[in-house]
């Protein structure tokens, strides 16, 4: 069977030219590592077993103990991975669903799960030969054609999944056999086996049978199945008994809390009605090192602000960049914070291989923000701002209000859950300012094209920030596509110091400081367990002392 996209389709800003962009040269380490001309072989960091073109380990007997975890984000009712982009949904996701290439998450290490082999046959033509044995949590096998259906849904416009933005480079999918699958690219592409850890595999028939049910109780092939989901309430996974992938389940249960008040998280975590919880709140970490064990890592994760730049006087680049120089943004660090963060000088975080400090970066001066303002001829701007009530976003928007209020700026707060921030308001345009958390890191990779392509192409600017129709943002997606074409590291990298220069002049969406959020959990009773870089919580692999 064989499916093909229609390139001509435009869901996007230069949709056209979108598809034509080539392969990534930029490769980080451990994706170099796991490429080359006659296949790939990754491992994982939690199992050290080289996969590629080798049999895969079967589960052994099931734990009989259980891990309890609480979450920072509230539980949503869409886990189709086609369609989930909520933190929780995401950190929940992976544990029961596979792609035919993994990420390792603690370790940014790219490893084979469906996939027993991922091979390169020429630089147009990748083929990936399935596991022997795996099935999905309703006992059927895991065929090609569900890898091609996985595929080809997401590709579909009609199904509006923002994953298509990152899959330009798919021509076609075609399941040469039951347990192969070619895949026929447009261009050559070197980042193919780490790009399609962002894609994870259905079952066709269940899918097809009942879309809304799969969405709210998903089935997967991955080492837990869902034995119940309730909406802000809990999420339980049991191991699934028939898994034959690289990382068995090693408790029988783990349930996820969503617990979004960070000091009921705390204190969940203190009387071990939890083993592990997200981002704890910097004030607590010194008291919850004497009892647990809690460790910062540095990730991508940002506080961003964004404008609606259709509604004046945010179309004006002015008046954006006004309302960033009228930020004390190590202030803000310092109040929500308590310094577990650094200034943004860049889209990419210091720490990031792909780093180079922007042209403009938004050091403090206020009265650069009143003559900016002054020049558009704005004065007794009136704002309401949308915060986040994500611990750390609530901790920081008052200290923008009064930044704000300094310069003659009448700021209101409105807070709120991010979902219900983006479906009441962001998303019918009945806003001004937002400012909340992202992590696009989230899908897996962390490459530059990556995490631009998902906040400045396709969707968030056509329909959160409507920027998408101006020369800068067309701008963008060009330099993005040249950047991709690039032949040479270096040429790939000056491109890129071009995108992340015109993003820090127009600002319609960016980000304030890269915070570094915590993750406690009790290390007396979890094995294997370490903090992820991005939001949310990963167990595969974990076993629980009695």
């Amino acid at each position: 069977m064989s499916y093909e996209p229609d390139p001509s389709i435009s869901r996007s800003v230069n949709r056209r030219d979108f598809l034509r962009y080539t392969g990534l040269l930029g490769v980080a380490a451990a994706a170099t590592t796991a490429l080359a001309s006659c296949g790939v072989s990754t491992a994982s960091a939690k199992t050290g077993t080289t996969l590629a073109g080798s049999s895969t380990t079967t589960g052994g007997s099931l734990a009989t103990s259980s891990i309890t975890a609480g979450l920072a984000y509230n539980l949503d009712t869409n886990f189709d991975p086609m369609l989930a982009s909520g933190a929780a949904a995401l950190a929940l996701n992976m544990h029961v669903f596979e792609g035919l290439v993994d990420m390792d998450m603690p370790t940014r290490t790219p490893y084979n799960t469906l996939a027993q082999s991922l091979t390169e046959t020429n630089p147009t033509t990748w083929t990936a030969k399935l596991r022997s044995g795996a099935t999905f949590h309703d006992g059927t096998p895991v065929s090609a054609d569900d890898v091609v259906f996985s595929y080809m849904r997401i590709l579909d416009p009609a199904n509006n999944s923002t994953l298509s933005e990152f899959l330009p480079f798919i021509k076609s999918v075609v399941a040469t056999a039951t347990d192969t699958v070619q895949f026929n690219l447009n261009y050559p592409f070197r980042l193919f086996p780490s790009r399609v850890t962002c894609v994870k595999i259905v079952p066709k028939a269940a899918v097809t049978a009942d879309p809304k049910g799969f969405a709210l109780k998903p089935i997967g092939s991955g080492p837990f199945m869902v034995s119940s989901a309730t909406p802000q309430v809990s999420y339980v996974l049991n191991a699934y008994d028939k898994y034959n992938g690289p990382i068995p389940a090693k408790v029988g249960t783990v349930t996820f809390l969503p617990i979004t008040n960070a000091a009921a998280r705390v204190t969940a975590l203190q009387s071990n009605r939890v083993q592990a919880i997200e981002a704890v709140p910097p004030v607590d970490v010194p008291a919850l090192k004497k009892t647990d064990t809690v460790q910062s890592v540095e990730g991508f994760d940002v506080m961003f602000m964004m404008f609606n730049c259709k509604q004046k006087p945010f179309d004006d680049v002015r008046v954006r960049q006004a309302l960033h120089y009228a930020l004390n943004v190590p202030e803000i660090i310092s109040k929500g914070l308590l310094g577990y963060g650094t200034p943004a000088t860049c889209f990419m975080p210091t720490n990031s291989a792909y780093y180079q400090r922007a042209t403009k970066v938004y050091t403090y001066d206020p009265q650069k923000a009143k003559s900016l303002l002054a020049a558009a001829g704005v004065s007794s701007l009136n704002i309401t701002l949308l915060s986040s009530t994500v611990n750390f976003i609530e901790a920081c928007a008052p200290v923008i209000k009064e930044n704000w209020d300094s310069i003659g700026v009448n700021t209101t707060l409105h807070l709120g859950g991010s979902g219900g921030l983006y479906k009441n308001l962001v998303d019918k345009g009945n806003y001004q300012v937002m400012v909340a958390p992202g992590d696009p890191s989230v899908w897996g990779p962390d490459d530059p094209d990556l995490l631009m392509r998902w906040w400045y192409v396709g969707q968030w600017p056509q329909r959160r920030y409507y920027w998408d129709t101006t020369p800068q943002a067309k701008q963008l997606v060009s330099l993005l596509n040249q950047g991709a074409q690039a032949t040479t590291s270096s040429s790939q990298k000056q491109i890129w110091k071009q995108a992340f220069d015109l993003l820090s002049e127009e600002v319609p969406l960016y980000p304030l400081f890269h915070a570094n959020l915590a993750t406690g959990w009790n290390s007396k009773q979890l094995v294997g367990f370490k903090p992820i870089t991005t939001t949310g919580l990963d167990f595969l692999g974990v076993s629980r002392k009695a």
